[in-house]
């Protein structure tokens, strides 16, 4: 009976090593900029929103609270938003990752992967942007903006990008 569960328990361990593994990596790297404020890859984030939205034509200034860990964006000098750790998507990225290596199907799971991280961060970053513009023109959709159409964008990012790994990459002979 166990041999008929083999795939599937092969697949649930895969996905629970790779996942364990990055989140714990993730969190000795979080542990290693805590009295710095806010982590690099964050910042990194908040610096290309910044870039973008003042390309956009919204002026955009950050101010960096190190004691509260996080980065406030300011938007035609109204306090818009904040940034915060897990704004950064990283927790969704190691789920996408652990995922699609659940199903690993060698050299084009890696390529995959770092392509579907590629398209995350990306789309984070609009996420993001987004948000901002939100919060600074139409404020009073901000709250169901920032609880639900954002996250169902970079989840449904995470999805589509399920279906299209196992639709077109794992399970093809």
């Amino acid at each position: 009976m166990l041999k008929d569960f083999k795939p599937v328990l092969s697949i649930l361990l895969r996905f629970i090593i790779v996942y364990v593994v990055l989140l714990l990596s993730y969190q000795f790297y979080l542990n290693s900029f805590a009295q710095l404020g806010l982590d690099p890859f964050s910042r990194c984030i908040a610096e290309k929103v910044k870039d973008l939205q003042n390309f956009m034509g919204y002026p955009t200034s950050l101010y960096n609270d190190i004691k509260g860990q996080q980065i406030y964006f300011k938007v035609k000098n109204i306090y818009a938003t904040r940034m915060v750790e897990g704004c950064n998507a990283i927790s969704v990225m190691i789920l996408f990752a652990s995922f699609v290596f659940a199903f690993y199907k060698g050299k084009k799971t890696f390529i995959f992967v770092f392509s579907g991280l590629f398209l995350l961060y990306v789309m984070n970053v609009f996420r993001i942007v987004g948000l901002n513009i939100v919060m600074t023109d139409y404020e009073q959709y901000g709250k169901m903006a920032h609880d639900f159409i954002f996250p169902a964008v970079i989840y449904g990012t995470v999805v589509v990008l399920w279906l299209i790994w196992i639709k077109f990459f794992a399970l093809k002979k």
